[in-house]
């Protein structure tokens, strides 16, 4: 307290003749000061406890410190240390983590602080329910794997100095040690029936032997794609001594990757179980709910979530129906749902004859929904994105598209499309997937979180399923509302993509806790939406591969349309669309509990004003 308060104070008690109320207040102003002091410190304990972690995790794990602007150059690894010993001390200082987060006072934390707590605390779960799970044991799902991230980091490395040089001799230096350590899991993983499913690793050798070569002379080394950062590294930059260095170091990565494929081909797919289950893992009807739990960030039980994906698909077909009606009435379709989805399905006129027509028309709808943002948005992100095809070496097995983050912050994003089987990549789906994929979707989502300076580290990099893929779905329905859908082939594509995320909430507990057959979960995408045969195909064994993730995208969605719903119904004429998106990604990528709060109280503060 200075001293013209205290003079303050003391004027008062005298005019108003409150004896004894000068030593009370300054009683009360000094109780006041030392819970404000008090608070203070458990929030800056709290904030350097935050600040450990990520730093710990920086020296953990050398992609994201990377990501982060550290110098590749300072880092003591440049692939993550996946030896037991390694990943066990890991475990062991997240779980103290984990502990000291258990500990800070809530109730001196910030609104805002409190949210960070419970995403530090999501984060640290899920590292330590991955290593208890021990997910180690499968390092691949069907569509990628450690094997294809390595790959990808050396072919993709760029050497444009002396220090970029020695980096990228550290990183091939690394390469067998990381695959002997996964073939070590593996091999574990086959001794107690926790692999991968048989049905799901046909054709998957295909991603390992991208990075296989006969290295037989020299010239047969400068072919790998793993020389291809040397050959575009600076004239002069290499000595003699680095050439030869370097032509070792090449040719022991290929020798692990080949050693990989012969355990994959000769051990591992014979070996891998049958049944496609994750309840039948070992401990896996546990694991399979902590699933539910980390991706959907709810406590819905396998059931409850069944049954909202056979509600969710009876709604859709009846609005698919009505698309089939309209179109019937015209002259222009005449015949049930299952005819439309097959003449969608084997019409040539959907499909484009190349790939480089197929980007172009993902690149005319991303810029066609850039213009529409303002619509939509008070506050849009910096970053910028690119559109490009989904590399040639995951491909065949990789779902129709995905959005890759920035991997330092003088790269785009990029909104990958998958250019294999043309003839099962429809165009009338790709508005839909553009949305969710790009803007206002993962690109516009992401980007925003990353660029909030104001919010710790945690929150600008915590990646929540149900509220991520829950944007990008209900992104896919903004497209109605600012016109890119401008036919009806397209809204039925559209509507096609929602129903496929309802399946999903059917066949994935089916499949792993109720018992249905992968067959039966292929008939029942075929009948109920209009992706191709091939795509219903890799997203079932995607679904097999990556238990419980696809439940995310429709739960977070179903979240956000209710909020949208009550708040247009409370605030009637002054709901301003703009307001409310900025607010739903106001705070980065939050579980749906803490969402529903948010916006709640958004929506209370908004119809006070009126």
């Amino acid at each position: 307290m200075n001293n013209s308060v205290a003079l303050s104070i003391v004027s008062l008690a005298l005019v108003v003749g409150l004896s004894g109320c000068v030593n009370q207040q300054q009683s009360i102003s000094a109780s006041s000061v030392a819970t404000a002091q008090s608070e203070n410190a458990v929030q800056q304990s709290f904030h350097q406890l935050l600040d450990d972690i990520w730093e710990y995790e920086l020296t953990q794990f050398p992609s994201m410190a990377r990501s982060q602007g550290k110098p590749a150059i300072e880092l003591s690894r440049q692939f993550t240390d996946s030896s037991l010993p390694a990943m066990a001390a890991r475990n062991a200082q997240f779980e103290i983590f984990r502990t000291q987060l258990d500990e800070v006072d809530t109730q001196a934390l910030s609104h805002s602080e409190k949210i960070t707590l419970m995403m530090q605390q999501y984060r640290l779960d899920n590292y330590i329910s991955q290593f208890n799970f021990k997910e180690y044991r499968v390092p691949i799902t069907s569509e990628y794997g450690f094997h294809s991230s390595i790959g990808r980091s050396l072919a993709g490395m760029r050497i444009q100095n002396a220090d970029d040089l020695n980096v990228y001799k550290q990183m091939l230096s690394e390469v067998p040690e990381l695959f002997a350590n996964n073939i070590t899991y593996m091999r574990e993983g086959l001794a107690n029936g926790h692999t991968q499913p048989q049905v799901v690793l046909t054709g998957y050798e295909d991603t390992i032997t991208a990075y296989v070569a006969n290295l037989e002379n020299v010239d047969s080394v400068k072919s790998h794609p793993f020389y291809a950062p040397i050959k575009q590294a600076p004239e002069g930059l290499l000595q003699t001594q680095d050439a030869e260095a370097l032509t070792e170091l090449v040719k022991n990565a290929n020798d692990a990757f080949s050693t990989f494929y012969d355990f994959f081909t000769t051990e591992y797919v014979p070996g891998a179980k049958a049944d496609i289950a994750a309840s039948n893992w070992p401990n896996g009807n546990a694991f399979y709910n902590n699933r539910i739990k980390h991706f959907t960030t709810t406590d819905m039980k396998a059931q409850e979530i069944h049954d909202v994906g056979l509600a969710e698909v009876a709604r859709i077909r009846s609005e698919m129906q009505s698309i089939v009606d309209s179109l019937s009435e015209k002259g222009e379709f005449e015949g049930d749902i299952n005819e439309f989805i097959n003449f969608l399905r084997t019409d040539e006129r959907f499909y484009a004859k190349t790939p480089e027509e197929l980007i172009m028309y993902a690149s005319y709808v991303s810029k066609q929904m850039d213009a529409k943002l303002p619509q939509l948005f008070y506050k849009m992100p910096r970053t910028p994105y690119g559109v490009a095809p989904v590399p040639d070496a995951i491909a065949p097995k990789y779902t129709t598209g995905r959005y890759v983050s920035p991997r330092s912050d003088d790269q785009p994003g990029y909104y990958w499309v998958n250019t294999y089987a043309l003839d099962k990549r429809p165009l009338y789906a790709i508005p839909a997937l553009t949305l969710h994929e790009a803007v206002p979707g993962h690109h516009f989502q992401i980007s925003l979180a990353a660029e909030m300076d104001d919010l710790p580290n945690v929150r600008r990099s915590t990646y929540i399923s149900a509220f991520g893929e829950g944007w990008g779905l209900y992104s896919e329905y903004l497209g109605l509302e600012v016109g890119i859908y401008d036919d009806p082939y397209d809204n039925f594509g559209r509507l096609s993509y929602e129903m496929w995320r309802a399946c999903r909430l059917v066949v994935d507990t089916g499949m792993h806790v109720f018992g249905w057959s992968r067959q039966q979960a292929l008939d029942y995408m075929l009948e109920n939406t209009a992706l191709s045969e091939h795509n219903v195909t890799t997203e079932i064994d995607r679904y097999i591969s990556w238990p419980a993730q696809a439940l995310a995208y429709k739960l977070g969605e179903i979240q956000i349309k209710a909020l949208r719903e009550k708040a247009e119904t409370e605030l009637g004429d002054n709901f301003d669309l703009r307001a409310f998106h900025d607010q739903i990604l106001a705070n980065g990528s939050i579980p749906l509990v803490v969402l529903e709060e948010i916006m709640l109280d958004y929506i209370k503060n908004e119809k006070a004003k009126l």
